[in-house]
């Protein structure tokens, strides 16, 4: 009979502290993780911080806390143990014992494998019993996310046309007058286009009068990526041709923020639009300007982005009415008459515009 009473005392003390651990697993228990940083760039190493604090002077005897994390955030395959496993490369999980009053905090390595905005904030957390009969679930959704910007190429993975553009770019506008600035009125010469004559001057002196230019102490580059592949593209990037698009976003992004450096403004536009924007028409401009503040805007601009082409080319460049004297760089994979046209439209702007031409199906 003794026996018989201790397995009875034994199953209702194992009851009783499945009742009591049920209620009040999650009892004045907080679960958090963030990013270390809130942006970087493609290749850089981040961590994920989890932490979670039981302010009870009850124990959790476990606690696993899972999600699903996007797979262009590649964890450290190494540093996985009992307590914390990837699986299939999407899939997190971690495990806890916590004793009363106690906190835990993990750090996970993480690699940014791609371009893009990623949340990792939806978690489903899971508490049971010292012999897991029953347990309880929980789902939170918190605030993490991180912003990856396109990596950044050193001078010798750029192609030469587009380095040689920004190095043009920088030197000329300190040794040629720039034709939208006028700092007064001299007598012609010879040579001088026509264009310079300033009429009213003229007819007013009886002699032709042509305008004088200055020099601009403000340099800017615009960088225009064409994101559709071919003119019959109609909506998203062909999957083959995905990974050669990210380069020429890398290539712009580079090409931006060497021209910041050299004391440039820049700028970014694209017949792209930004994730989760499609099919309503709106298009990519950051115009140009300085500043540190203006390369976050635009490696940010260049994140957000889709792989979406939401205007053709030629009517996205006929979009942009505004832009006057500046250094312009098209980086497309094709070039075709109405491309050409709009192109030249440009120039009659007063543009310097010169078109980089990727190409297609070429191992990057």
């Amino acid at each position: 009979m003794s026996v018989l009473w201790l397995v009875v005392l034994t199953g209702i003390l194992v009851f009783l502290q499945a009742l009591l651990f049920s209620r009040f697993d999650f009892r004045r228990l907080h679960y958090e993780r963030h990013f270390s940083v809130p942006a970087a760039h493609e290749g850089q190493r981040v961590e994920l911080i989890e932490s979670i604090r039981n302010e009870k002077l009850l124990p959790v005897p476990w606690l696993r806390a899972e999600s699903r994390i996007p797979k262009e955030l590649g964890f450290d395959k190494a540093a996985t143990d009992a307590m914390h496993e990837v699986s299939g490369g999407m899939y997190h999980r971690s495990l806890f014992f916590l004793a009363p009053m106690c906190a835990i905090t993990r750090h996970h390595a993480i690699t940014l494998l791609r371009r893009g905005v990623y949340s990792a904030g939806s978690v489903a957390l899971t508490a049971g019993d010292l012999f897991a009969l029953v347990h309880r679930e929980k789902q939170l959704e918190l605030d993490c996310g991180i912003v990856v910007y396109p990596a950044l190429l050193p001078d010798d993975a750029l192609p030469d046309p587009a380095h040689r553009w920004l190095g043009e770019a920088v030197v000329k506008r300190w040794i040629m007058p720039d034709p939208f600035l006028v700092n007064g009125i001299r007598d012609y010469r010879p040579g001088d286009p026509m264009r310079d004559v300033h009429w009213k001057a003229s007819a007013r002196t009886g002699e032709l009068r042509v305008k004088q230019r200055d020099y601009t102490s403000d340099p800017k580059a615009l960088v225009i990526l064409n994101v559709q592949v071919s003119p019959h593209q109609w909506s998203d990037v062909p999957p083959q041709d995905e990974e050669r698009m990210e380069q020429a976003i890398r290539i712009a992004a580079s090409l931006c923020q060497r021209a910041l450096k050299s004391g440039m403004s820049a700028g970014f536009a694209t017949n792209a639009c930004f994730q989760g924007r499609q099919g309503k028409g709106e298009y990519i401009y950051v115009p140009t300007a300085a500043g540190s503040s203006q390369g976050d805007k635009l490696m940010d601009t260049m994140a957000r982005m889709a792989l979406h082409r939401e205007l053709t080319f030629p009517t996205f460049l006929g979009e942009i009415k505004n832009v006057e004297g500046e250094d312009i760089l098209i980086i497309s994979f094709y070039e075709d008459d109405e491309t050409r046209a709009a192109v030249n439209v440009l120039r009659q702007q007063g543009n310097n515009v010169s078109v980089y031409r990727m190409e297609r199906g070429v191992r990057v």
